[in-house]
């Protein structure tokens, strides 16, 4: 205790995360308009903010993308990255965070939003990073803040300390007691508050609430446990060292109280970052770089501007950046900087370097990618941290509207996917569609909405197809024969096929028992080949699988006799005698784990009953307080918009993963609805 761990020198990245609405593009504005960055805030629901800046943003009034802000207080600088708070967009987030040196949490009194605070915790948690939670909205408060610390608390793994204790005038928040600084402060709207005298019932609530605050710290503090103890008060730089040494350590959480929309609890916040949040140089040693002397990045996010081609926003984390450096990125790639912005929403400047601790855009590193670590040494860098998407819950097929614009879809596609590598493209080999994989509803609208305002290309979608395929249940023996008689040579093959279902999942396999030469052996390969091009549609439209066919015996012309001919053969073999072979409808089924908060795992087990999935158990989710995991059985088709009812049920915190487990057989009038459906398709 005593040791002066406050006020780092050089310029600090601070993340702003919290649940979906909960107030931090406002917070970002109060910022900004408090330090003189902007000279009044703007509003979301006016669309003037400078976060949520973005044609998609402003149409939908969230967040869909992060922005980064640069401001200064007391002379020292600040970025703040304003992440989304919608788990759709969560990657965004993910990506940035390792290269913050601190985050604020903004969240509000709102129990229904606990689920999507504990997920944004528990990432800050597993990464270390130092963390202020801003219960905003204070001025809407309509229960004590200690009963709103109890309900917060679960999300948390460390203890939520209190730093501030409202002052009420009747059912309204006033001001706010600072419980380290031992004073208060009236609010006044859009202006810096006010001292007051700490009298009365505010200051016998003041030394019970900065007691049990003292508790908290004593808990990683023998000598101030001592002088708790020995009813002895501490010093107030030694309560301050003591706040700044535990949140960076990881031990505590603050908890400060303000109203983002008025402005109020903006300066006490900004004070707590400068005095104890940590720098550059212990975001450094988290991330594990050692005696750095060559610049070292992180490539935190990536941009197409429509007219100003790639940005690569990056953290500066050792060393000076220059423009027009080489750099060497972990992932083998390099790149020659061309242009260094400083980023400040949407008014970026040019500026020749940049130093430790700096957030700047670095313009025209077209193969350096999201996620990557560069260096401007004449070595590849190590990565110092990889981010994988979440697994994918929500796909649509998508198509050019005009045919023409195919290729320049294409372009799009891969541009979105550098943005955001949550959103993937799969082409599937049997449709020849392009699928594209998203994160949600509106993170794959949002995606077609970019397609179009944005590289020009108009889309049309559908839902995937599923992967249906067939099988026989009854064996046969079918003889195939091809003839063809034109001017010159003709064309003759002919084959006889023993046909037979397989067990599930073995596979297709072809053999050959032809005796006597009654099928020249050159000819046997395109006899296989006949086979599987009439295996690829079967008689009720599918690809068929499990099946063993086996070439017994045929005949052949010396003359007219050819490859093509054998293949037509087989090809025709097959294909009637699969009708006779009492063909069967498979649907994938999927094995899918579900995580949901406790409370909604009733209504997801309804859920799943409703989609004919066949729910194999739940357990409480390992290391999450009142999370359960709920594992089935469910069929593809059924899966395709679970996500939407999922994340209703849960409001909006729950997921799924899901694999591949078996195909199954459908008959009956489920059977004859997809057979006609497909029929009417094609």
């Amino acid at each position: 205790m005593g040791q002066d761990v406050r006020s780092p020198r050089g310029p600090r990245c601070i993340a702003l995360v919290g649940p979906f609405q909960s107030g931090k593009t406002t917070l970002l504005e109060a910022i900004l308009a408090r330090t003189g960055a902007i000279k009044t805030a703007g509003s979301v629901d006016a669309g003037t903010s400078v976060g949520d800046a973005s044609p998609e943003a402003r149409q939908h009034k969230m967040g869909v993308g992060l922005t980064a802000a640069t401001t200064t207080f007391m002379g020292d600088s600040y970025t703040f990255i304003d992440c989304p708070g919608s788990i759709e967009f969560a990657h965004d987030m993910r990506a940035a965070l390792p290269a913050v040196d601190a985050a604020v949490v903004v969240c509000e009194a709102d129990e229904k939003k606990l689920p999507q605070l504990q997920i944004i915790l528990r990432e800050l948690e597993e990464l270390g990073i130092p963390r202020f939670l801003f219960l905003n909205k204070i001025d809407r408060a309509n229960k004590r803040v200690r009963e709103t610390l109890a309900t917060l608390q679960p999300a948390s793994r460390v203890p939520l300390v209190l730093r501030q204790i409202p002052i009420w005038n009747g059912d309204l928040i006033e001001g706010f007691v600072d419980l380290a600084l031992e004073r208060a402060f009236v609010y006044r709207e859009h202006k810096p508050s006010e001292v007051m005298a700490l009298e009365g019932g505010n200051l016998d609530r003041e030394k019970e609430a900065r007691f049990s605050m003292l508790e908290k710290l004593a808990d990683h503090d023998d000598a101030l446990m001592e002088q708790l103890l020995e009813d002895i008060q501490p010093p107030r730089d030694a309560v301050f060292d003591d706040l700044a040494r535990e949140l960076r350590e990881g031990q505590i959480c603050p908890v400060l109280l303000g109203a983002a929309s008025r402005e109020n609890g903006v300066l006490r916040l900004m004070k707590a970052l400068r005095h104890e949040a940590p720098g550059v140089a212990e975001t450094a040693d988290r991330l594990g770089i050692k005696d750095q002397k060559d610049a070292l990045a992180y490539v935190f996010k990536t941009v197409h501007l429509q007219h100003g081609g790639k940005l690569s926003l990056a953290r500066v984390l050792a060393g000076r950046l220059d423009d027009g450096a080489t750099l060497q990125s972990s992932s083998g790639e390099s790149g020659r900087v061309s242009g260094i912005l400083a980023v400040s929403g949407g008014h970026d400047s040019k500026r020749p370097q940049a130093e430790a601790g700096d957030t700047v855009a670095l313009g025209k590193l077209d193969a350096i990618k999201t996620g990557d670590t560069v260096s401007s040494g004449k070595t590849a860098p190590a990565s110092l941290v990889k981010v994988e998407p979440a697994a994918a819950v929500l796909s649509i097929s998508i198509a050019a509207t005009d045919r023409k614009d195919d290729v320049k879809l294409g372009q799009a596609l891969l541009r979105l996917n550098e943005e955001d590598p949550s959103l993937t493209m799969i082409q599937n080999p049997r449709t020849h569609d392009t699928v594209l994989w998203g994160q949600g509803e509106m993170h794959l609208r949002v995606a077609q909405e970019r397609l179009k305002d944005r590289y020009g290309v108009n889309v049309k979608s559908h839902p995937p197809a599923i992967g249906y395929q067939e099988t026989i249940r009854k064996p046969i023996t079918q003889r195939g024969r091809h003839k063809k008689q034109s001017g010159g040579h003709g064309q003759f093959g002919d084959v006889v096929l023993d046909i037979k279902p397989k067990p599930r999942g073995s596979g297709f396999e072809f053999h050959e028992k032809v005796v006597g030469g009654a099928v020249p052996r050159n000819y046997i390969g395109a006899v296989e080949e006949g086979v599987v091009d009439a295996l690829a549609r079967g008689p009720l439209g599918f690809p068929v699988i499990d099946v063993d066919v086996t070439l017994t015996d045929g005949s052949y012309h010396s003359v007219d006799s050819s490859d093509l001919a054998f293949r037509t053969a087989a090809r025709i073999g097959v294909s009637e005698g699969l009708p006779q072979c009492q063909p069967v409808l498979l649907e994938p089924i999927h094995m899918v784990e579900i995580v949901c908060p406790t409370d909604a795992t009733a209504k997801i087990n309804a859920i799943l009953s409703a989609r004919r999935g066949q729910i194999l158990g739940f357990d409480t989710r390992d290391g999450w307080i009142g999370w359960d995991c709920v594992r089935a059985t469910m069929p593809e088709s059924e899966i395709g918009d679970l996500i939407v009812e999922l994340r209703s049920a849960t409001a909006g915190a729950g997921t799924f993963t899901r694999q591949f487990d078996r195909m199954a057989e459908v008959t009956g009038r489920a059977a004859d609805q997809i057979i006609a459906a497909h029929r009417d398709a094609a």
